[in-house]
């Protein structure tokens, strides 16, 4: 039903890069945006590990769309299809040439017109070369 896909970036030492993290909504299916509609809902979230010379500055989360559902009593804002997560990567000074990936998972609970399923979280990998 979803499917994450990170799209490789480069950074240099000292600087900053936008990582992107596709997710693809099959069709028929909705999740839930960031931040949900309601506290009890399961929000889409991505979480990453990253240490020194690594950092993550923030994490922009698509623009949702605000779709009416039977089970719900006022509209919720969702992801469907396509939608782009940005990451802010920093490389600080000391960082090596090279290439590596960073592991992060992406929280996610795909829901239809009717129902809710249970929620999941896709591991997904962002191959990230420092220049």
């Amino acid at each position: 039903m979803v499917k994450a896909v990170a799209l490789p970036a480069e950074v240099r030492p000292n600087d900053t890069t936008e990582a992107m993290v596709q997710v693809t909504v099959q069709n028929g299916y909705h999740i839930n945006a960031n931040p949900p509609t309601f506290p009890y809902l399961i929000g889409t979230e991505l979480s990453l590990q990253v240490s020194p010379p690594l950092s993550v500055s923030f994490i922009v989360y698509p623009d949702p769309i605000t779709k009416t559902f039977p089970f719900a009593e006022k509209p919720l804002a969702v992801y469907e299809g396509t939608a782009t997560l940005k990451v802010s990567l920093k490389a600080d000074k000391s960082a090596k040439p090279g290439t590596q990936n960073i592991s992060g998972k992406l929280r996610v609970q795909a829901c239809d017109d009717q129902v809710c399923y249970a929620p999941g979280t896709l591991a997904l990998s962002i191959p990230l070369t420092i220049k």
